[in-house]
């Protein structure tokens, strides 16, 4: 399952996997609206991903 990822979708993965620890441990830590700010860049992440993945998809046709 994992030979279909390219580096760049593992380095998009683990960046927004990062994002989503930093911004709960942020949250719990009582910087609530830090937290809040840097987990709504986990969907934005992910949707870049998507987005090359299409693009990329779109050449190879």
């Amino acid at each position: 399952m994992f030979k279909k990822f390219t580096t760049a979708d593992k380095l998009l993965f683990v960046s927004a996997l990062l994002s989503l620890i930093f911004s709960e441990v942020l949250y719990f830590q009582g910087e609530k609206q830090d937290g809040i700010f840097i987990g709504i860049w986990v969907p934005s992440i992910l949707a870049f991903g998507i987005y090359l993945k299409l693009i990329n998809n779109s050449k190879n046709d």
